[in-house]
């Protein structure tokens, strides 16, 4: 009798692990980018951006994201028109020359979009506390210089807020991963999901969950280690430059 998985099933396991490492490092990306405009929204001296950028983060922080996950997903096939849903739910491959990848699912696409549009309320959120951590008399030290309001965001204001917003960033990428599981509802194949098809077919409850728990407790490690690693670099620096 086995007490572990055997290698069919634990391959199972490795690939709904790289789906949720392609879905989470995606999400992660574009939450980061649309974040950051997010941030900068929400600072703006436009009363219209700034509202906008408000509102945007009030609804989404404040709405369950398996609900989210759960209107992309069906709202979504409502409201597309019927040609586009056909083209989606159709596999599609894009090839460069002898490597073909397969284009996503629309279950993967819906899961995609709906974390990345949650997780852009929590980073955008972290950005501009970082932007509101810089002290004001240095925009009005750059503005005496004659820096525009473009010129001071990217020379002055951005590379001390990225300081300042990059542990808790990690704290959001480290909430993405987890956060990917919840994609399992609208049938993404990520390693949650996995696991369950693992524990139907073999009954193994603790070999497929702990598995999976081992793959989800090193991404979060790997990441807090990334963490520490680049905060005693910036020390190291920091100490040279005074030095």
């Amino acid at each position: 009798m086995h007490t572990w998985l055997e290698p069919k099933y634990l391959a199972w396991l490795v690939h709904g692990f790289a789906v949720t490492l392609g879905l989470s490092a995606c999400a992660g990306i574009g939450a980061t980018l649309l974040g950051f405009l997010l941030a900068v929204a929400r600072t703006s001296r436009s009363a219209v951006f700034a509202q906008a950028a408000a509102l945007y983060v009030f609804v989404f922080r404040n709405s369950p994201l398996l609900v989210q996950l759960l209107f992309w997903y069906f709202g979504a096939a409502a409201l597309l028109p019927s040609d586009w849903m056909t083209w989606l739910n159709t596999p599609h491959a894009v090839t460069f020359g002898p490597v073909s990848i397969p284009w996503p699912s629309f279950e993967l696409f819906a899961g995609w979009t709906g974390l990345t549009c949650y997780t852009t309320a929590f980073i955008g959120e972290e950005f501009r506390a970082g932007m509101r951590g810089v002290s004001h008399a240095q925009e009005q030290a750059a503005a005496a210089l004659g820096m525009g309001r473009f010129a001071t965001l990217r020379y002055v204001i951005l590379p001390q807020a990225l300081r300042i917003a990059t542990p808790p960033l990690a704290g959001q990428y480290m909430n993405v991963v987890k956060n990917s599981s919840l994609t399992m509802a609208i049938g993404v194949a990520e390693l949650s999901y996995m696991s369950r098809q693992v524990d139907t077919e073999t009954f193994k409850t603790f070999q497929a969950f702990g598995t999976a728990t081992v793959f989800y407790v090193l991404t979060i490690a790997v990441i807090e280690v990334a963490l520490v690693l680049w905060q005693r670099s910036r020390a190291r620096a920091f100490q040279r430059g005074h030095a």
